[in-house]
């Protein structure tokens, strides 16, 4: 693990602090924001490179940026393997602001009890 991969408190403080001319803090929720840091933090060219990198098809990183699919769990564990970006602040880069995550479960996943209550 290299210096050079790794996020300082300074540099989430940054993050965290509203733009000059906006008036909105960066924590908005924009993973164009941390696919552009993998890209310029890991030295590639665009985002077919970062997909070759993450070991996933080019069109899900596209679909990512234009908000038609999230960054899942694994996803975001591959990126903290490849850039070794702790997971905190991947989703401080992405400006996902949930305390904790919660796992969604389906009909089929509820005992049937549960469901005539």
């Amino acid at each position: 693990m290299t210096t050079q991969h790794t996020m300082t408190a300074m540099t989430l403080a940054t993050l965290a602090a509203p733009m000059p001319n906006a008036g909105e803090p960066l924590l908005n929720y924009d993973p164009n924001r941390l696919l552009d840091h993998l890209i310029d933090v890991l030295d590639l060219k665009n985002d077919a490179a970062l997909a070759r990198t993450l070991e996933v098809a080019p069109p899900v990183i596209s679909k990512i940026r234009h908000f038609r699919l999230a960054i899942g769990p694994s996803l975001l564990i591959r990126m903290h393997e490849v850039s070794n970006i702790t997971i905190a602040g991947l989703r401080v880069l992405m400006g996902d602001r949930r305390g904790k995550f919660r796992v969604a479960f389906s009909q089929n996943d509820v005992p049937a009890q549960a469901l005539h209550a």
